[in-house]
């Protein structure tokens, strides 16, 4: 039975395995061992329990019938759009209209400033970006340890990325920035928000097409690499939806 599929990127024709996909998405579940971020509550999962009804098989209901409270940005892995900082309302769920894009995939370590800062440069993304005409880029943060599965991020400043790597990313044609990071800026920074606006040149020329996918996670066996990118998201009309990023190498 034939796996592999002929695919064309850009002027390139390439073959795709379907049938191995790489997840590189956090499950959302309740408790407070879900990842989580800006101070959120866990996220719940609870039956509708009405006096003529029961959403619950175990409690004697027909069927499992449950509401689920979350928030995209601090629950798990989510795509967003410029919706995210701007005065205008947009959706995710209309910004994102196609699927699949090649993506390279990174491993770097932050860089350490005398401030305590972590930061992730234009010029340590360089040194190691192989294909540079790829429309998306995934960044997986070192050391990468299973710990970033349940991390509670809420007050301990992680890692951020540098506005000068998101101009130069998208003068090479990048649309889509994934990482395993709470958010591409720092948690504490006054509103400034220089990554996100940089990426998506908000407010002067602000681009609508762009993504940021934000709490991923790269199993370390994932190689780094030229990938196949599906990103998936849920049709949330908001400007974040919690999504599904898939890789699949291709040859």
């Amino acid at each position: 039975m034939k796996t592999k599929s002929n695919v064309i990127l850009g002027s390139t024709e390439v073959q795709v395995d379907f049938s191995k996909p790489l997840d590189i998405s956090m499950p959302l579940h309740v408790g407070k061992d879900n990842p989580s971020a800006w101070y959120v509550e866990p996220p719940t999962i609870e039956p509708v329990r009405t006096e003529h009804f029961t959403g619950a098989v175990k409690e004697g209901g027909s069927v499992n019938f449950r509401n689920i409270s979350f928030n995209p940005h601090g629950h798990g892995t989510h795509t967003e759009c410029v919706g995210h900082i701007s005065k205008e309302v947009y959706s995710i769920n209309k910004t994102l209209k196609q699927f699949f894009f090649p993506a390279e995939l990174i491993s770097i370590t932050p860089e350490k400033q005398e401030n305590g800062d972590e930061i992730i440069t234009w010029k340590q993304i360089e040194s190691v970006l192989q294909h540079k005409n790829t429309q998306a880029i995934v960044i997986r943060t070192l050391p990468n340890s299973t710990d970033k599965l349940s991390k509670q991020y809420s007050d301990t400043n992680p890692a951020f990325v540098e506005a000068k790597a998101m101009t130069e990313l998208i003068a090479l044609g990048i649309e889509h920035f994934l990482i395993d990071l709470p958010s591409v800026d720092k948690e504490i920074d006054g509103g400034v928000l220089a990554a996100h606006r940089a990426f998506w040149e908000h407010p002067e020329k602000t681009n609508l097409n762009r993504t940021i996918t934000e709490l991923i996670y790269v199993p370390n066996e994932v190689e780094d690499g030229h990938y196949l990118l599906n990103l998936q998201i849920a049709p949330f009309e908001n400007d974040a939806s919690p999504s599904k990023p898939i890789l699949y190498a291709i040859s």
